[in-house]
């Protein structure tokens, strides 16, 4: 409908320039009279016509781009949802919102702008081109040998502002991306005088921005006086031609003023033509980045079976191996252990051992390059992701909770299952197993008040036992706990220590910890080293071994010694 629209404001466009000729021969020489009357009601007719439907155009137009930039940015959240955890660890998260903010909304608004311009001003150009056809072929002609010079001039000015465009739309990936590092790293900024450093990386990135859009106001601002002068100096010819014609009478003085005021009036449409090289590459290199993120791959879930219910936890890595892309050595070699329902297995040992990948493997964030990993008995590749990860609950160092209610984060995700959304009083059961009812009591609304952005309003230990909670809440059978203590203090860690126990209790758990201190009273501690399992037992048979664990453990025993030494 709003093409359609745009078809008639072009269509109407030449009608101006035909009523020249009729007006002229006709009206001024006093042979019809009743032009005075009838030329008048037209022209306020045409411009009547012309403003509904360039009103409707744009409306319509613009409803189109906003409810597909709805739809764009829908489609682009859920495959960022669905992107395998390497994507994320690859990509910025500066990039991804500037695709977000930045570039969906350009390629609409520009898309708008663009298809607008060029259905309209070409339209009215073909039309207008009808008409001087119709009042002189021979000048019409002459004045169309400007197109193709026109066009190569324009084809070289959009290959230079792409290639502009394209720098332009990683310098604001980056500059989002320092901004951001300004954002949430300013307390170090200003503890380590780091002013004058990130002043100058984002002065470096801006100046260089500044630059980019200099070089493309300089192409694009060449585009409309080169193309004008090619369409001046082909007037000229028509004039001259036009002036040689008359003393033949081959062109009336209506005829003459009509094709003259036809070619003024293309004018503006090449103008208009000419300077949609800019908005329209830039629109194509937005594009170009978005659809990069929305043609992305998932991840891959070939599963096709559920696990049998009520699941167990019995655990068995078999043969496991990983190694990552571009690495020269095996992040995992070979690796294998079985874990029984309801026990509790530490995974220690030195940085880069291995332990987190171990680990990531269970839900599927990482895919093993070798080797098989099954949960009662059935392999881990052979279920479905939705299936695998319901039965599986995750409290890390790096407690993720979103912006809402204290109600809304305990029970996140459990409100769209089967079981349907948790009550207040199942919250508040989980809130208090997890040693914090009485300081969500205290708060003025209680489980509904807000965690705010990044749960600034909250302490580590709260964190941690809000994450303790939302596990109690989903009450998965299996358990994995990823550093969930090493950032607290003494008094918080014993709080949220109380609070894993309960969670713990029941549940096959698989817990990573660089403090020893913390598995002592795990059923078997597994001590992996360069990504291969070198000792394995409880927390004595280990120290009686004298091995890497023991050593492990009184080196940590005699720095925390010092440590307390050292404070007293």
């Amino acid at each position: 409908m709003g093409l359609l629209c745009l078809v008639g404001v072009a269509a109407s466009q030449p009608l101006l320039a035909v009523l020249m000729k009729p007006m002229l021969d006709g009206g001024f020489s006093g042979a019809k009279p009743h032009y005075v009357y009838t030329v008048p009601a037209i022209i306020i007719g045409i411009f009547l016509i012309r403003g509904v439907l360039s009103f409707a155009s744009e409306y319509l137009l613009a409803w189109v781009a906003n409810s597909v930039l709805a739809d764009l940015r829908k489609e682009m959240f859920d495959r960022l949802l669905r992107l395998p955890d390497t994507y994320f660890k690859s990509m910025g998260s500066s990039v991804l919102l500037n695709r977000f903010v930045v570039d969906a909304t350009n390629v609409m608004q520009l898309a708008t702008d663009v298809i607008t311009t060029l259905v309209r001003e070409s339209l009215i150009v073909v039309f207008l081109v009808g008409v001087l056809l119709y009042l002189s072929w021979q000048m019409t002609l002459i004045a169309l040998v400007a197109f193709p010079l026109s066009a190569f001039i324009m084809r070289r000015i959009s290959q230079r502002v792409r290639r502009i465009n394209r720098e332009t739309i990683v310098m604001n990936g980056e500059l989002t991306r320092v901004v951001s590092e300004g954002i949430d790293g300013q307390r170090v900024i200003k503890l380590f005088g780091g002013y004058e450093q990130e002043n100058g990386r984002f002065w470096e990135i801006n100046n260089r921005l500044r630059r980019f859009a200099m070089r493309n106001t300089v192409a694009s601002a060449a585009a409309s006086p080169i193309t004008q002068t090619i369409a001046a100096v082909a007037l000229a010819i028509v004039v001259a031609t036009a002036l040689n014609q008359s003393g033949s009478n081959q062109i009336t003085v209506g005829g003459f003023a009509a094709f003259v005021t036809a070619m003024i009036q293309m004018l503006d449409p090449l103008k208009r033509l000419a300077n949609v090289t800019s908005p329209m590459q830039r629109m194509l290199v937005s594009a170009e980045s978005v659809f990069a993120l929305v043609d992305q791959d998932v991840e891959v879930d070939r599963g096709t079976r559920t696990l049998p219910e009520p699941v167990r936890g019995h655990i068995v890595f078999k043969d496991v191996s990983h190694q990552f892309p571009n690495s020269d050595r095996l992040t995992l070699n070979q690796v294998s252990c079985e874990i029984q329902p309801g026990q509790t297995v530490a995974f220690i040992g030195r940085s880069g051992s291995g332990k987190t990948t171990l680990m990531s493997m269970l839900p599927r964030f990482t895919l093993p390059s070798g080797g098989t990993i099954c949960v009662d008995g059935e392999n881990i590749e052979e279920l479905t992701l939705e299936s695998l990860r319901s039965h599986i609950s995750l409290v890390s160092q790096d407690v993720v909770l979103f912006d809402d209610t204290i109600a809304a984060n305990v029970g996140y995700g459990v409100g769209h299952g089967k079981h349907g959304k948790p009550s207040d009083d199942v919250i508040r059961s989980a809130l208090s197993d997890a040693n914090l009812i009485e300081w969500v009591d205290s708060l003025p609304n209680g489980i509904h008040s807000r965690v705010g952005e990044n749960a600034a309003h909250l302490s580590g230990g709260q964190r941690q036992r809000l994450a303790i909670a939302r596990a109690l809440i989903k009450n998965a059978p299996i358990l994995i706990l990823d550093e969930a203590t090493s950032a607290l203090d003494n008094e918080s860690e014993r709080q949220v220590q109380a609070s894993l126990e309960r969670l713990m209790k029941g549940r096959t758990t698989l817990v990573i910890a660089h403090r020893l201190s913390t598995v002592q009273n795990a059923d078997r501690i597994v001590v992996l080293d360069q990504g291969r399992i070198v000792e394995e037992g409880a927390h004595a048979q280990l120290m009686e071994k004298n091995g890497l664990y023991a050593s492990l453990y009184r080196m940590q025993f005699h720095d925390s010694a010092n440590s307390q030494a050292a404070t007293v």
